[in-house]
């Protein structure tokens, strides 16, 4: 994924932009990056690796050598960025979030002739925000460019861009992801996540609208593009992504995990499908309000039968190695036996993925003594790969777990029918979720629907990303 932040200020906002950069780490953890202007010393820029070790201990150390009251900065979990490009256009700052698929395919057929090149990454791949950058240079000015961009580009594309009088900030064509504006006497922010520049003293001011371009100064916003009428904001935002804090479209995260498990509640009461447990638990951490929701809903006592150990390792797929996270991922996990031994228990996570990790939290378990375990996913079974984000992206779809089980049942048969093996109502349905309990050691295995998942956002569902699930755009 990535997030962003940059603020313009009458004041230096080098402060501003550092915590509001780092506001957004739970976003990315490859690449972090900030890039100042000052009118006497011009454009101030620096990336680090935040691979082992966190955003903040990278950039602190050296807040004193920026200077500027404008900036950008990024946590990326693709390539380092933000970039300073000069061209036609002029001299300005680049971060983007998003994915371009069909980056080869720009490069060999608009850059392949005499007169044009890329810097090369050590993988030999082309740094995307250097494409997007290429690509906004095409035109004649910065909006025509970033329109173009966006046009031509398959995933999405959402683009900051510093200027020597302020930022220029694009949301994507459809909205996929938000940008938020914050507003204070000094000045204005842009923000993925609203509840970063609400603790910087900023208030809610101004969203973009899907495919809008607006330039942003210390005297507020200027449209430089008006919005599409097509919104496909993505649905994970809320069930996993997004901060509990922060608000989307007016929907605010926490308050629509903890709707999106009493609705799941709601309904296996009324399937009558509610297993008799001592506990409801969350898969931590995003999984905990959707168990909150659900305890709630059905009476059951909420516990934590296991916590995490976060101070070293802070999130489970931080080091490079598929073995390491899987160690990583065991150590962070801390029994509670007091609540495990002899009981039954029932957890929400907020996704279920791969299942890598599933097999081990089960055994380890059962390992201190539990009578049952029982797991709910928070969103319907995932079976087509993210292409428009970095959400679920792998090699194939067979990594995803509802896939591999498809296949295990039916063979190439099966992946025809993957929309009947969704809906837990019917026969391959439930022949999935008994398969995946058998592989897994549930005693039982329920999704939230995805009628559920959409009440509880709370949007109409023509302006929600759902291709995960349904694999229809």
């Amino acid at each position: 994924m990535g997030g962003f932040f940059g603020a313009v200020s009458r004041k230096s906002c080098v402060n501003d932009v550092f915590f509001g950069v780092d506001y957004h780490s739970h976003l990315g953890n490859r690449r972090g990056g900030l890039v100042y202007y000052d009118q006497e010393l011009g454009f101030q820029r620096q990336i680090h690796n935040i691979e082992n070790t966190p955003f903040r201990t990278k950039f602190e150390g050296n807040l004193t050598k920026f200077s500027g009251n404008s900036g950008i900065g990024c946590i990326s979990d693709t390539d380092p960025q933000p970039l300073l490009v000069r061209s036609h256009l002029g001299l300005f700052a680049i971060a983007t979030v998003g994915i371009i698929n069909n980056a080869e395919e720009l490069v060999q057929s608009t850059f392949s002739g005499p007169g044009h090149q890329f810097m090369a990454m050590s993988s030999g791949a082309v740094n995307a925000t250097e494409l997007t950058a290429a690509l906004i240079n095409q035109c004649d000015n910065l909006v025509d460019g970033i329109r173009h961009a966006q046009e031509v580009i398959d995933g999405s594309c959402t683009i900051l861009i510093l200027l020597k009088d302020g930022i220029i900030a694009a949301r994507d064509k459809v909205g996929r992801l938000p940008v938020q504006i914050g507003k204070n006497i000094q000045g204005c922010c842009v923000s993925f996540e609203s509840f970063a520049y609400q603790k910087l003293g900023y208030h809610d001011y101004y969203e973009l609208g899907p495919g809008e371009i607006v330039k942003v100064t210390v005297d507020g916003v200027e449209q430089l593009s008006a919005p599409g009428n097509k919104m496909k904001i993505c649905a994970f935002l809320w069930s996993y992504y997004g901060y509990p804090n922060s608000n989307y479209e007016g929907r605010n995260v926490e308050v629509m995990r903890c709707r999106n498990g009493e609705i799941m509640a709601k309904n296996e009461i009324e399937n009558g499908t509610l297993p008799d447990v001592d506990y409801v638990a969350g898969v931590p951490d995003s999984g905990v309000p959707h168990a909150i929701g659900y305890a709630n809903y059905t009476g059951k006592t909420f516990a934590r039968p296991f916590v995490k150990y976060t101070p070293t390792w802070a999130r489970s797929f931080t080091p490079s190695n598929q073995e390491i996270r899987n160690m990583v991922a065991e150590m962070k996990q801390i029994p509670v036996p007091e609540l495990i031994e002899d009981k039954k228990l029932l957890f929400v996570d907020d996704s279920i993925v791969r299942g890598t990790q599933l097999r081990e939290t089960v055994d380890f378990l059962y390992s201190c003594g539990a009578k049952e375990v029982h797991m709910r996913s928070a969103c319907p079974p995932i079976m087509y790969n993210c292409k428009f984000l970095n959400f679920s992206r792998s090699n194939s779809e067979m990594e995803l777990l509802g896939r591999r089980i498809i296949q295990e049942l039916e063979g190439n048969v099966g992946q025809n029918h993957v929309d009947e093996y969704s809906d837990a109502t019917t026969e391959r349905g439930q022949c999935m979720l008994k398969a995946i309990c058998d592989k897994m050691g549930f005693d039982s295995l329920g999704y939230q629907t995805l009628d559920g998942l959409l009440e509880a956002i709370g949007l109409d569902r023509d302006k929600v990303c759902t291709y995960c699930w349904t694999g229809k755009e």
